[in-house]
């Protein structure tokens, strides 16, 4: 079957046949931000593309380089595209049915204001401490009701079971190991960077459908 045959309807089903008739329906109509298209950003995108999730607004400003290719979803011929765009194009080939906003921006402390009005829940992406704790701040001091997952620890060749989501507060999760830290580890493994961002698009999911890891 050919994508241009697949319909909105068999889409539907063939979620609705794994997931159940519910919960598609909450992840069709469920509203996320990403903020980073890099390692985490574009695997979590691709895994709540693939679970149905609706609306992605997914913010960056950087391009596609060789050196992501090792853990981003995105492919040789993309060098030199902006990455939100190249991600964009590779979502809309595992469903046409996701509506994506690819937004190019560099994100700071001014042109975040005002920027997540649609989204309910905002996934931290990003590569540099300072730009994790900026985002964290805005989020939890202008946007209470929002939630906000960040992913923290995912370098070195550590156990995988060492990934975790924990909950922070209310409305903040935290998933990776919590220690590895990407400028003073000696690699960066595209299997770790991708659990990490499992486990935030999973968590995604699970909020979706009303269940939360609790505080601990």
């Amino acid at each position: 079957m050919h994508s241009n045959s697949i319909t909105l309807d068999s889409w539907r089903d063939a979620l609705a046949e794994k997931q159940g008739n519910q919960l598609q329906e909450r992840f069709m109509h469920a509203h996320v931000a990403i903020c980073g298209a890099g390692g985490l950003g574009s695997n979590i995108a691709v895994h709540l593309a693939r679970a149905g999730v609706g609306h992605l607004h997914i913010i960056d400003f950087d391009k596609v380089e060789i050196t992501n290719l090792n853990r981003q979803y995105y492919f040789a011929d993309q060098i030199g595209m902006p990455k939100v765009v190249a991600l964009k194009e590779n979502l809309s080939r595992i469903t046409p049915y996701c509506n994506v906003t690819a937004e190019i921006l560099r994100i700071d402390e001014t042109s975040v204001n005002g920027l997540f009005k649609n989204e309910s829940i905002v996934c931290e992406a990003f590569d540099k401490a300072e730009s994790k704790a900026m985002l964290a701040n805005h989020i939890l001091e202008n946007h209470p009701g929002k939630t906000l997952i960040t992913g923290s620890g995912m370098a070195g060749t550590g156990p995988a079971n060492d990934i975790k989501t924990r909950r922070i507060s209310r409305n903040f999760y935290l998933c990776g190991d919590e220690s590895s830290d990407v400028d003073k580890e000696d690699s960066l493994l595209g299997t770790r960077v991708a659990i990490v961002a499992a486990h935030q698009a999973h968590l995604v999911l699970q909020l979706l459908t009303g269940y939360g890891p609790a505080i601990s």
